[in-house]
C-alpha cells in the first residue's frame, strides 16, 4: 500500500500538472475538449467504484461513496454538455422536423 506522504505528493503533482495542461488550452476548446474526454470520466467512476469495495470500515466506505457520487455526476454532466454542444450545429431545417 502507498505510504499517505507519498499518495499526497502524487495528488499533488497530478493536480499541479492537470492545472498546467488546462491553463495552456485556449478558450474556444474548452467544451469540445472536456467533452471528448467522457471516457476519462467513466474510467474515475470505475476506480470509485474499485475503491468503495475495498473499503473496510466505515470512512472508507463514506469517502468511496462520495467519489462514487462525485464521479457519476461528472460524467453525466460531461455527456450534457456534448449533447448541448452538437445541439449548437443543428440546422435550422432540421429543427422544424419533418
Amino acid at each position: 500500500m502507498i505510504d499517505g506522504v507519498i499518495a499526497l505528493y502524487i495528488f499533488m503533482l497530478a493536480a499541479f500538472t492537470g492545472y498546467e495542461v488546462i491553463s495552456r488550452v485556449p478558450v474556444i476548446l474548452h467544451t469540445p475538449l472536456m467533452s471528448g474526454s467522457n471516457f476519462v470520466h467513466g474510467i474515475v467512476l470505475v476506480g470509485a467504484m474499485v475503491a468503495l469495495a475495498a473499503a473496510d470500515n466505515t470512512l472508507l466506505r463514506v469517502i468511496g461513496f462520495i467519489g462514487v457520487v462525485l464521479a457519476a455526476g461528472n460524467a453525466v454532466g460531461g455527456y450534457v454538455v456534448t449533447e448541448r454542444m452538437l445541439k449548437m450545429f443543428v440546422t435550422a431545417a432540421r429543427r422544424k422536423g419533418p
